[in-house]
């Protein structure tokens, strides 16, 4: 008879038969897909051969920090001091590759800095799964998207069909970002370009080459040179008309609804701007036009064309956002992260190593702070759980 950890064990490896079946099946049909996309079957074959889904990606897919992470936090460790001093010294370190960029695109250097600040931590986080493992799993096991996918594993294949880069090199997100600015692989094989003179497009080992390519992106996305992505205003007490960033009218028609800029200029910038609150009525209000448009493009979501738009501002040497957040426990910068895990490690908790990101040993040890000091457990880093620790 079997003991209870035997049964459980088997199982577990009954269970995940039907999956393995299905990932293999699901291989198989996808060779031919990129056979018609050019990829060789010697290429096919050895980038997928003994491939074993990784069922991580679909919990990530599952958990995105821009969607679900309130934009207070998520800003706060984006936009914090130790980013901006980061920057800063990318601008000078890059100044001439930066330069090159700007004047072959059109797009300053302080939003391609900005951009790489956020995607990788100007190249200290640029993800580290397989990619073809990790496209694969979403191509043929994941609830949604699989189309997306599907596209992005043979436009993989196909960078390594041509050489631009080895397989190896080929590690990113759950999604298939990579290199120093995260590009997909078919905005790769798009609008990746050299900026480093050799002859390749590598935006991982080449900083030129994707800085360069960010500044295309951009460029594409119809970046328009000289133009501001927007600016933080004021809005009238009572103020019930339009907002959103797709509803975008003249700087005259917001002017007339009485909004400010804070800084307590008058409104100006060029072609149509939408107003966005982020946070509701209660919480800092921007006109973004056009370029912010192209920052969002990148990402699809607010809370990170902000980032981007606010670091790039930051960078200029320009205040950051100046209306608080509507909440009541602020938000923590990777330094005051750290000094968190610190101080739960002091008390005996497992965080792990305190380097500002925070995983599940640490939310699961919040948790327990909260429940101690009377908050809904939540596993939130915010800065009534530090100040209870101090």
């Amino acid at each position: 008879m079997l003991t209870r950890s035997a049964a459980i064990l088997v199982a577990t490896c009954l269970s995940a038969l039907p999956a393995h079946a299905a990932f293999d099946d699901c291989l198989a049909g996808l060779r031919s897909a990129a056979l018609a996309k050019g990829v060789s079957a010697s290429t096919f074959d050895r980038a997928t051969r003994g491939l074993e889904p990784d069922m991580k990606v679909i919990e990530l897919m599952n958990n995105q920090p821009e969607f679900k992470t309130p934009i207070w936090d998520y800003l706060a460790t984006l936009n914090d001091e130790e980013k901006v001093e980061e920057g800063k010294a990318m601008l000078r370190r890059h100044a001439a590759t930066l330069a090159a960029a700007e004047a072959r695109f059109g797009v300053d250097r302080h939003t391609i800095v900005a951009v790489w600040g956020v995607e990788s931590d100007y190249g200290k986080s640029g993800g580290k799964m397989p990619l073809v493992q990790a496209l694969a799993t979403g191509a043929c096991l994941a609830p949604r998207r699989q189309g997306f996918f599907r596209d992005e594993l043979v436009s993989t294949l196909r960078i390594i069909e041509r050489g631009d880069l080895d397989a190896s090199d080929l590690k990113g997100s759950w999604a298939g970002a990579f290199g120093h600015t995260q590009f997909i692989p078919s905005t790769y094989l798009r609008l990746a370009v050299d900026g480093d003179g050799d002859g390749r497009r590598d935006l991982v080992n080449s900083i030129p080459d994707a800085l360069h390519s960010t500044a295309n992106f951009m460029a594409k996305a119809g970046w328009q040179t000289g133009n501001t992505w927007g600016y933080e205003v004021e809005v009238p007490e009572g103020y019930s008309g339009p907002s959103g960033r797709t509803s975008k009218h003249p700087v005259g028609f917001w002017a007339a609804r009485g909004l400010k800029k804070v800084s307590g200029g008058a409104l100006n910038g060029s072609g149509n701007a939408g107003l966005l609150m982020p946070a509701g009525r209660d919480g800092p209000a921007f006109l973004v036009f056009k370029n912010y448009e192209c920052a969002y493009s990148y990402n699809g979501a607010d809370s990170y064309a902000l980032a981007i738009s606010m670091l790039s501002d930051r960078l200029k040497g320009r205040p950051g956002i100046q209306t608080a957040w509507p909440t009541d426990d602020p938000p923590l910068s990777r330094a005051e992260r750290r000094v968190l895990q610190q101080k739960l490690a002091a008390r005996g908790y497992d965080v792990g190593e305190p380097d500002g990101r925070v995983g599940q040993k640490t939310r699961d040890a919040i948790k327990e702070v909260e429940r101690q000091i009377g908050m809904k457990p939540t596993g939130r880093p915010g800065g009534k759980v530090l100040q209870a620790l101090r």
